[in-house]
């Protein structure tokens, strides 16, 4: 049999009808104009670092891809890996996917949908065999968007789509700060461990000390008793924190989504200056504006504002027209030399709403109930980020005073130890002097590493609230 062409079929006088549907659904959208709402949050934050700050100062954070922001090579390849293997941002990537199929499926009502077909009858009536074939073009119930329905619906989608696409960015830039901060709370726990251990064995050596001098009637009892109190507790430190770096590393594999080499991992808690650059200073809160989990919160308000537009619409007409164009002939052959006839059909239906027991009214209350709640949501993730980067930023004025005093505390504290433990082993000092100076010393270490820890988690929390992690050109290519 020959192939079915579009030349096939002849004479089919469809252009003026396709002209007059483009005319028709040239009507603009009845959806509310959209504006920006003004900022619901002052213009600028209190505890701004300071502006001769080194670092990311005079840049937004958004700017800043995370391997401009981190230095430490072994923390961006993990981060690196868990961008590609961590499973519960897949299903995040996932549900885009799934956003843009359906603004191409909704888009696609907004163009006629032509089918092809040849068909044909054979029949027998009072002993004579009839023969009928038929090829044609045409479209069938295509509503013709006189009132912008199909096109607030395909802009409602396409919002949707956007809201996805950023909550993608805002889940990427979430799992960079999640895995930064993992390996931060491993490094942290290595170190507490390392503490713990160097302190048991000093706290060993004090014991073995203060048993002697027992021996020797110099010292008592509860002098050992005490002395055994501290090695006790240090070796209960050293199993706790065994167990929490442990702990650290199951959470950070989980994350990651895959094993990795284990010379990426923290075998201490780094300085500030060697992980990471300096946070923004001097920053507006416009630029909270552009945070990934704002940009969803407006998308989803376009959405809703143009859903308002389809449920006006379903107050006026709606037009819908089926239309076919061909060629028919007694025998098959001539369809496609030339000898068949031209058939043509249209069927233009005209629908106009009368009673529907105020659905349509409900509709569009529903609507229009939607877009305030996605407007008061918008609002509340400007304030929720406003008050974010509020709080990372008075975090951040006051915790290089604490290190610095911390610091001296530890110096101050090791150097009272060291006197106190050579006076009581000259016989000078009693052994609750040194008892006390090593607990002070242990605690304010451990303090240290906490502050420490807390400084880096900080900086990387200033940055990630600030919008940071992804570079514009990532932006980019996640939503390409």
């Amino acid at each position: 049999m020959p192939k079915v062409t579009m030349k096939t079929v002849r004479n089919v006088k469809l252009l003026p009808i396709a002209g007059a549907l483009i005319l028709l659904a040239g009507c603009s959208s009845l959806a509310p104009d959209y504006t920006r709402t003004e900022l619901p949050v002052p213009a600028t934050w209190q505890n701004q670092p300071d502006a001769d700050s080194q670092g990311l100062s005079n840049q937004q954070a958004m700017q800043v891809p995370f391997k401009h922001f981190i230095k430490d090579t072994r923390l961006t390849q993990v981060i690196d890996l868990a961008l590609s293997n961590n499973r519960s941002l897949r299903q995040t990537l996932a549900d885009v996917e799934a956003a843009r199929a359906s603004y191409r499926i909704q888009r696609a009502d907004l163009v006629p949908q032509l089918d092809i077909g040849l068909s044909g009858n054979r029949s027998k009536a009072s002993g004579n065999i009839n023969s009928t074939y038929e090829a044609d073009v045409g479209l069938s119930g295509y509503e013709i968007d006189l009132f912008g329905k199909n096109r607030s619906l395909s802009e409602a989608q396409m919002e949707a789509y956007l809201a996805s696409a950023e909550t993608a960015k805002a889940a990427k830039i979430a799992l960079i700060s999640e895995i930064a901060n993992a390996w931060l709370t491993l490094a942290a726990d290595q170190s507490a461990l390392q503490l713990a251990t160097e302190t048991e064995s000093n706290a060993q050596q004090t014991l073995a000390i203060t048993q002697k001098r027992l021996s020797l009637g110099v010292d008592s009892q509860i002098d050992l008793a005490n002395a055994e109190t501290v090695y006790h507790s240090a070796r209960s430190d050293s199993a706790l924190y065994t167990t929490q770096v442990a702990q650290d590393l199951n959470a950070l594999h989980l994350l990651v989504g895959q094993p990795f080499d284990e010379n990426l991992l923290p075998d201490a808690l780094p300085d500030s200056e060697n992980l990471v650059t300096d946070v923004p200073a001097g920053l507006s809160s416009s630029v909270l504006l552009q945070r990934p989990d704002v940009l969803a919160a407006e998308h989803n308000l376009k959405s809703a504002n143009a859903n308002i537009g389809a449920a006006r619409a379903a107050f006026f007409p709606s037009l819908s027209l089926t239309t076919t164009g061909g060629v028919a002939s007694s025998v098959l052959a001539d369809i496609f030399s030339g000898g068949a006839s031209t058939i043509w059909t249209l069927a233009p239906s005209l629908t106009l709403p009368i009673f529907d027991s105020g659905a349509n009214d409900a509709s569009l209350a529903y609507s229009e109930a939607q877009q305030r709640k996605q407007l008061a949501a918008y609002e509340y993730a400007i304030q929720t980020a406003f008050s974010e980067v509020a709080d990372a930023l008075a975090r951040r004025a006051t915790i290089q005073a604490q290190l610095n005093a911390e610091e001296a505390l530890v110096n101050a504290a090791s150097r009272s130890y060291s006197l106190s433990l050579a006076r009581y082993q000259n016989g000078v000092d009693s052994f609750q002097n040194t008892l006390e100076a090593q607990r002070t010393m242990y605690s304010a270490k451990q303090s240290l590493i906490s502050t420490r820890q807390t400084d880096l988690t900080n900086r990387i929390t200033l940055y990630r609230v600030l919008g940071g992690g992804l570079a514009p050109s990532d932006s980019e290519n996640d939503q390409g």
